[in-house]
């Protein structure tokens, strides 16, 4: 009998990459997403070619609603495995951008994961089985604005809840990518023009890399050579450095 996995932000990206690598894992899967045919279509194309179970959820989760509904489906069903990978940046400096969008992307990078792991917890911990993977980002480790900062939540909470559930086969993990071929740079008007080739990662290889620590009992996954040497240097530069770069790839990012 084959469990359960929920994903968030299952349509593209880095959350596509996770339905395909874990319905090879034998998982069934739970595919969350606002775009209803989109959803539809990866469901079919992930039953067709893996032979697994689909049920799809279609939920924004910049709003209350959103999150409830989904809530009350982990409440409801044994999820082992939960993805929070739904998010979104904004091209805009934190004085002139729209607090709508501001408020939006906090509910959906930090509120949302939260309150789906709370929920979820509990009944991993009584199966004394399950992985929770946050996907996080390297712009945690920095001061870019509110991306980084809710980024840097979300690590952090990761962090402390893979320590509290160290002596159970509870595994939480925040994969922690750097710039990775998705739709998310496009979706957020951001110019990337200026980054090196080498500099990109492909979200496959991201999420296999997340798949492996997290199942290690990692509590952080660092993917790529480059990534891993950028996290180390915001570990032991100054703070004012660390402000410094973190400001200067958000304005590269806006022109």
């Amino acid at each position: 009998m084959r469990s359960w996995a929920l994903i968030t932000g299952a349509t593209s990206g880095i959350g596509e990459s996770f339905t395909r690598l874990l319905a090879s894992n034998n998982y069934n899967l739970v595919l969350v997403a606002r775009d209803l045919p989109r959803l539809h279509e990866r469901a079919t194309g992930l039953q067709s070619v893996y032979g697994v179970e689909t049920v799809v959820l279609q939920a924004d989760l910049a709003t209350d609603s959103g999150c409830a509904l989904v809530e009350s489906y982990i409440a409801d069903n044994e999820i082992d495995v939960l993805i929070n990978n739904a998010g979104f940046g904004i091209n805009k400096a934190f004085t002139v951008s729209a607090l709508d969008a501001e408020q939006n992307m906090l509910d959906v990078l930090v509120r949302t994961p939260m309150r789906l792991m709370h929920v979820a917890l509990p009944g991993m911990k009584a199966r004394d089985k399950g992985i929770i993977i946050n996907v996080s980002s390297v712009a945690g480790f920095m001061a870019g604005g509110t991306y980084s900062a809710a980024k840097s939540y979300l690590t952090v909470l990761s962090e402390s809840l893979n320590t509290e559930l160290s002596g159970t086969k509870v595994e939480i993990s925040a994969l922690c990518p750097g710039f990775t071929r998705t739709e998310f740079h496009q979706r957020g008007r951001m110019s990337m023009k200026g980054l090196p080739a080498f500099m990109w990662l492909t979200s496959d290889a991201v999420v296999a890399k997340s798949w492996r620590d997290a199942k290690k009992g990692k509590a952080i996954s660092i993917p790529g050579w480059q990534y891993k040497l950028l996290a180390f240097i915001m570990s032991i530069a100054p703070r004012p450095m660390v402000r410094k770069i973190g400001m200067s790839i958000r304005v590269k990012q806006r022109h």
